[in-house]
């Protein structure tokens, strides 16, 4: 329904004189201000390191945040009649990231630099991602189960005959990734990020970036963790180059953008190309494939195959040649 959590407002003290729909949320403006009401199927325990992450975030920070409100009783979660859990989150009125808009982009990169600077907590072992290589080894090992299987297929479809001709290619990028990570500083880098208490978004994309007026906010860190920043400056690098065809000029305006705001240290510009480097949309299309029904593939995939082929050069051109 519409209003569905509506009711747990009561337990905030809040009354809503209005609601709309978001992103699988309602919004509601009450007297103190727009907050959302969202579903929580997460762990109660990292929600409490969350609210304490966005409280470090908002006191040290000009970056607005969603911070988690805690109800009458001083609980972050709060359950209406049918017993259903929910957060209630401060919220703003602003669009999305375009990201067609340079100014926007640019705008989205400093405010992440900004909030890296001041998104540290002491490590909760729980939370710490798994080791960059330990990822590649495993993304890798799929890699080659994925071609085991569609070459033992009598009948291919036209993913899969697409795939096979591409995939030897795709996967030397990967293992290559793999070996320069392992020789690289990597470890070092890791351990003096999880030293520093240094904590990823986990989905820093346009979509969690709203342009305000005067401000920018940066919204749903659910997926928080530890790990090395780059990860968030890469996921939302990657994301607006594949849109720009991997266009050089504009990935060095985003790392200007950056290092302006937080300075990049040498180890932290290699682990950004190698990350680069790794054929991520590639692997995920193909594991999207293997652990889908294999009956029927949408075109839809297959253009999404063709175009990252298409993109080949010109992602080789960006991970040569990128740097601030």
């Amino acid at each position: 329904m519409y209003d569905r959590g509506l009711s747990v407002l009561e337990q905030y003290g809040l009354e809503a004189k209005s609601t709309y729909r978001g992103r699988g949320a309602l919004i509601c403006d009450t007297q103190a201000g727009l907050v959302q009401i969202r579903e929580y199927n997460g762990s109660p325990r990292k929600l409490g390191y969350q609210a304490k992450l966005l409280e470090i975030v908002s006191t040290r920070n000009q970056i607005s945040v969603d911070s988690l409100l805690p109800n009458q009783e001083g609980a972050y979660v709060s359950t209406d009649k049918d017993n259903i859990p929910y957060v209630v989150k401060r919220w703003y009125e602003g669009r999305e990231c375009d990201t067609q808009s340079m100014k926007d982009i640019k705008r989205s990169v400093t405010a992440l630099a900004s909030l890296h600077k001041t998104m540290k907590m002491p490590v909760q072992t729980h939370y710490v991602k798994e080791p960059l290589l330990m990822e590649y080894e495993r993304k890798n090992r799929e890699l080659r189960k994925i071609r085991k299987f569609v070459c033992q297929k009598r009948r291919k479809n036209d993913f899969e005959l697409r795939y096979l001709d591409s995939i030897a290619c795709y996967l030397w990028h990967a293992e290559e990734a793999q070996r320069r990570l392992n020789s690289s500083e990597y470890e070092d880098l890791r351990c003096r990020s999880l030293e520093a208490g240094d904590v990823c978004h986990g989905e820093y994309n346009q979509h969690n970036v709203l342009m305000l007026a005067q401000n920018t906010a940066v919204i749903n860190f659910d997926r928080w963790h530890y790990d090395v920043q780059m990860e968030d400056l890469y996921q939302f690098m990657r994301k607006i180059l594949e849109k720009h065809n991997w266009d050089l000029e504009m990935g060095r305006q985003m790392l200007l953008a950056y290092h302006e705001e937080k300075p990049l240290s040498v180890q932290e510009l290699e682990n950004l190309r190698i990350r680069f480097a790794y054929p991520e949309k590639y692997w995920k299309l193909a594991n999207y494939y293997y652990s889908h029904s294999k009956a029927w593939i949408s075109e839809k995939n297959l253009e999404k195959l063709e175009k990252l082929i298409a993109q080949h050069d010109n992602w080789m051109n960006f991970v040569e040649n990128i740097s601030v």
